[in-house]
C-alpha cells in the first residue's frame, strides 16, 4: 500500500493540487496530512474543502490552531500576524470547528503522525537537529513517525544512536526507528521552491521524499490580489 504524506499546505491551493496529482501518478491509494492546512497564502477555504472531502487522517498544526482563536497575535512576527488576521477573517464557524477538533497525534496503520514533536505536541517546538529528535523518539511507539512544522524535509534514524540521514529515498530497516519530516507542500524553506511530500510504500518498506513543480506564479498572483503582504508571494520563489 502506498501512502502520500503531506503537510504545511498553508493555503497554497496550486501546490496542494500538484502534490495530489503526482501522488496519484505514483500509485498512492491513501493520503495523510501532517497539519497546517491554513495560513500565509490565499486559499484557506479551498484547501480545507479538499482535505475534508478526502476524509484522510490529519493532525492539527500551530496555524490551524491559531486560526480558530480570538487571542492577540502580538507575539507573531509581522508577516505571520497579518496573514493570520486575514485567515481568521476568511473562515466560517464550521471550518473553525473542523480545525479545532483535529487531534495533535494520530496513529495511521503502522505509523504515527504529528505536526511538531511527540514529546510536547501542543507546544509547537521545532526539531532541527538530532538532539531535538531524541526527545520525540522517546515517545515514538511505531517504527515510523511523520511530521512537519520546520518546512524542511529531514530524516532522523534511531539505532544505537540518533543520526540524520542525507538520503531522500530510504529502505526501512527492521530494528530502527525513523522520524521523518515530509517538508512543506505550500511553503518550503530549504531553498527549493518546489512542493514537498513523502511517499511511503508499506509493502516494500521504503520511503521517498518527492519535490514537485507547480504553478507558482498563479499562487503568487493570488496572494497579492487577496491583499496579503507581497513578501509572502516573493518568499515562495526563494523557498524560504
Amino acid at each position: 500500500m502506498k501512502y502520500a504524506i503531506f503537510g504545511d499546505i498553508h493555503a497554497n491551493l496550486e501546490a496542494l493540487q500538484a502534490v495530489l496529482a503526482d501522488a496519484e501518478q505514483q500509485g498512492c491509494t491513501n493520503y495523510v496530512c501532517t497539519g497546517d492546512i491554513v495560513g500565509y497564502a490565499s486559499d484557506p477555504n479551498e484547501c480545507l474543502k479538499i482535505i475534508r472531502e478526502m476524509d484522510c487522517p490529519v493532525v492539527k498544526g500551530n496555524h490551524d490552531e491559531e486560526s480558530t482563536l480570538s487571542t492577540s497575535l502580538d507575539g507573531l512576527n509581522p508577516l505571520a500576524k497579518q496573514a493570520m488576521e486575514w485567515t481568521r477573517a476568511q473562515l466560517n464557524e464550521d471550518e473553525r470547528d473542523f480545525l479545532n477538533n483535529m487531534k495533535l497525534v494520530r496513529q495511521v496503520a503502522d505509523f504515527t503522525i504529528v505536526h511538531a514533536t511527540l514529546d510536547t505536541p501542543g507546544s509547537w517546538t521545532y526539531v532541527t537537529n538530532k538532539f531535538d529528535a531524541m526527545a520525540s523518539f522517546s515517545y515514538q511507539f511505531t517504527q515510523l513517525c511523520f511530521y512537519g512544522h520546520t518546512h524542511t524535509p529531514r530524516i532522523y534514524v534511531k539505532g544505537d544512536s540518533v543520526e540524520p540521514l542525507e538520503e531522500i529515498e530510504v529502505n526501512l530497516e527492521m530494528g530502527r526507528k525513523y522520524f521523518i519530516n515530509v517538508g512543506s507542500t505550500g511553503q518550503p524553506r530549504d531553498g527549493d521552491w518546489r512542493a514537498s511530500y513523502a511517499v511511503y510504500d508499506s509493502d516494500n518498506q521504503n520511503m521517498t521524499i518527492r519535490r514537485i513543480d507547480y504553478d507558482i506564479q498563479k499562487a503568487q498572483d493570488k496572494i497579492i490580489e487577496a491583499g496579503l503582504p507581497e513578501m509572502l508571494a516573493h518568499r515562495l520563489t526563494l523557498g524560504k
